[in-house]
């Protein structure tokens, strides 16, 4: 036999092993190799932009067509350009921007997924967490931790309007969904308002308070006063990183770890001026402008933003941040997770690689 017989031979027996492989619900591992195991993380998810004052139109439009109550939360959701109908932004994560107007009442109900509230217009709202009730402001980050119950209103005469951020792509991954309505929209008081703040947030903790491993922050609201002026006290320390400028992580009173199991937020400031060095990491992150003006590199596109615009960054792809004005930026991802498994790695591009 010549060798290309043999070659069409092989090759012929070849497909057949893999046909008769199928039919048994079995793959030759060779064949599906290069696939599973990449070199690098694949450019599946794209990088996208939001103008606050676009999705604001729509959400407000929204307002006019369907109540909180019947929507039960009324939000709209921002789809990753590359997965069009998936709900989802980043590989795990969910973004939304919900609206509660005067008057409304987004009912109680709880679910395993982890949520988050980033507030970017209004004041005076509330959320309702396991019994206990916050008024929330712009720039206020709140958590809402898995399965616990939670409803909102807002009594003042102003909309409200906050980001919402669940980790519902993971779950939804690991088949882990229950959810769960309350018999009352409003979920009964039973701590005095402001009560977790005073017993996990001010330095002191219960004498007999553990925190579980891998537990979420007692405390529910980080209030955007308190934070941004450590943000200005390290910058009159001096502590800029050329890569973040001046960036923190909302932590765990009781772990120092991440507020939230599986979602890491962050909080940066950008003095004017300011252009980051390239940085790259396994993280795909969400982001949104607080103050000020600037533009972000992301890869080969550039997207300006300015207050509440929201933009996301894509898993290993090269990000740099420029401000015009002093910019403060907030952001989440799933870098908690990836910690916990060993698996985040960050590329710090201005430094000399070995």
């Amino acid at each position: 036999m010549n060798g290309s017989a043999h070659k069409n031979d092989l090759a012929a027996a070849r497909e057949d092993f893999y046909g008769r492989l199928k039919g048994r619900n079995i793959s030759a591992l060779w064949t599906v190799l290069h696939d599973l195991v990449t070199p690098q993380p694949r450019p599946e998810m794209a990088a996208a932009h939001w103008a606050y004052a676009d999705v604001r139109r729509y959400l407000m439009e929204a307002g006019d067509l369907i109540t909180a109550k019947e929507a039960e939360r009324r939000a709209l959701i921002l789809e990753n350009p590359a997965w069009p109908g998936e709900s989802r932004i980043t590989p795990t994560l969910y973004a939304a921007i919900q609206l509660v107007l005067p008057g409304d009442v987004a009912p109680a109900h709880r679910h395993t997924q982890s949520a988050l509230r980033f507030v970017l217009e209004g004041s005076g709202a509330f959320t309702s967490v396991n019994g206990e009730r916050t008024i929330m402001e712009r720039g206020d980050f709140v958590i809402t931790p898995s399965w616990t119950w939670h409803d909102h209103g807002n009594e003042t005469d102003q909309p409200m309007i906050w980001l919402d951020g669940l980790d519902i792509p993971l779950v939804y991954f690991m088949n882990a969904s229950f959810a769960e309505q309350g018999t009352e929209d409003r979920q009964a008081l039973t701590k005095p308002e402001n009560d977790a703040p005073a017993r996990f947030g001010s330095g002191l903790l219960p004498v007999d308070y553990e925190a579980a491993a891998f537990s979420t922050s007692p405390v529910f609201n980080y209030p955007y006063a308190r934070s941004r002026l450590v943000l200005e006290k390290l910058r009159a320390a001096g502590v800029v990183d050329p890569c973040h400028g001046i960036k923190q992580k909302y932590v765990h009173p009781g772990t120092g770890d991440f507020a939230m199991p599986t979602i890491a937020t962050f909080l940066q400031l950008l003095p004017s001026g300011f252009a980051s060095k390239p940085y790259r990491s396994t993280d795909s992150a969400v982001f949104v402008c607080v103050e000020g003006r600037g533009h972000s590199l992301i890869g080969d596109q550039r997207f300006d933003w300015g207050p509440n615009d929201l933009f996301v960054v894509p898993t290993w792809v090269p990000v740099t941040h420029h401000a015009e004005d002093d910019s403060v930026l907030f952001s989440y991802s799933d870098r908690g997770v990836q910690q916990k498994l060993g698996l985040w790695r960050e590329d710090r591009m201005d430094e000399a690689h070995p």
